[in-house]
């Protein structure tokens, strides 16, 4: 860890805080911590700690970087993605704000963090993260007040893939969903020598050839016949470079089918292998359910942006820790939270017999 950061760290009150955020059943408290250790630390500084200073990516590199350089290769994957955990009732702010949630469908008050995830032999790393910050306030054309954020998340995406470039990370593809598919997102990854494979969306506009092209015969991929396990090559609208497409047909858990449409840069790959690929994205889809049910993500109830941040921060340096723990145990994230849970509920039920049967405690005493 570069002695700059190291200095900067305050690792002990972190790696307290982190534990505990994992260790913990419902609400995690500056005053909660501090019971657990028997007022050993006092709930000021634990509340200095979270307020001292923002933490951010660079501080979450400097932790995980030595993990990482273990377990890098070169057929690594970064993965992208997004999650918004709802906090409703929490004072808005420029990182509590209104976003759209697309699985909900609706607008939501809450937090929006973006990650990147490196993935490879098996693990499953948190290595850069941004909150989406709405810092500009403007007037609708309905004259109600609304935030919006200086940046889009496109742009969050290009300088977070620009970070992981710059830390001399692995890796060989990366991975998205539609919403990172932009034509910019496409190129910037190409331009810096690495694949992509995003899912894109259905009336995204193809040419066959690059004949078709030239005469601006495009049609949307919908429209096209895709053979069942086969790829076309192709040229996406506005993109000068070949890529590969293929159509996926699912079945949902209700029994409806869906299709997914995959685009890849790298022209080598074939179906199985470039679906094999794609389906490492779901690791992310992981990490967010982690974080959220065993790191206590959203269970804290900091007032500040700043004591807001750092606890998002540590929230996912807590799952870092999990993940590693994880792979010692070989139980999953899950199983561990349980372990745990198991343990609390036995000493909890110990203590409540002792209270039932005041001889005992008079004899222990």
């Amino acid at each position: 860890m570069p002695d700059k950061i190291k200095n900067n760290l305050d690792l002990n009150m972190l790696d307290l805080y982190s534990d505990y955020l994992f260790s913990s059943f419902s609400y995690t408290t500056a005053t909660g911590l501090s019971s657990l250790l028997d007022n050993q630390i006092s709930h000021d500084q634990i509340t200095r700690f979270l307020s001292a200073r923002e933490y951010s990516s660079r501080d979450l590199w400097a932790l995980v970087k030595p993990v990482v350089r273990e377990i890098e290769a070169d057929d690594g994957c970064l993965l992208f993605d997004d999650t918004i955990n709802e906090k409703a009732y929490t004072d808005e702010n420029d990182i509590i704000a209104w976003h759209f949630d697309h699985s909900k469908g609706r607008n939501i008050k809450g937090v929006n963090i973006l990650s990147t995830i490196y993935y490879s032999n098996n693990y499953t790393i948190p290595i850069s993260f941004e909150i989406v910050k709405k810092d500009q306030e403007f007037t609708d054309d309905q004259g109600k007040k609304k935030r919006r954020s200086t940046m889009n998340k496109n742009e969050y995406f290009r300088n977070m893939f620009k970070v992981s470039i710059y830390n001399k990370v692995k890796f060989k593809y990366v991975l998205a969903d539609i919403w990172f598919s932009s034509k910019e997102n496409m190129e910037y990854i190409m331009e810096n020598e690495k694949h992509f494979i995003f899912a894109i969306k259905k009336n995204r506009l193809a040419a066959l050839s690059k004949e078709e092209k030239l005469k601006g015969k495009f049609k949307n991929l919908e429209s096209l016949e895709f053979e069942e396990g086969k790829v076309k090559r192709c040229f996406l609208k506005g993109m000068e470079n070949e890529v590969l497409v293929c159509q996926q047909v699912f079945t949902n858990q209700d029994g409806s089918t869906g299709t997914l449409y995959l685009a890849t840069s790298d022209i080598d790959l074939n179906f199985e292998h470039l679906t094999k690929i794609y389906q490492k994205r779901w690791k992310i889809e992981e990490y967010h359910k982690s974080i959220k049910s065993n790191t206590s993500l959203a269970k804290s109830p900091t007032k500040t942006e700043i004591t807001q941040g750092n606890h998002f921060f540590a929230s996912i340096y807590s799952f870092f820790k999990l993940e590693k723990l994880s792979k010692e145990t070989k139980l999953n994230h899950f199983a561990l939270k349980t372990k745990l849970y198991i343990k609390a509920l036995k000493v909890s039920f110990d203590e409540l017999q002792l209270l039932k049967n005041p001889a005992v405690l008079e004899a222990g005493a």
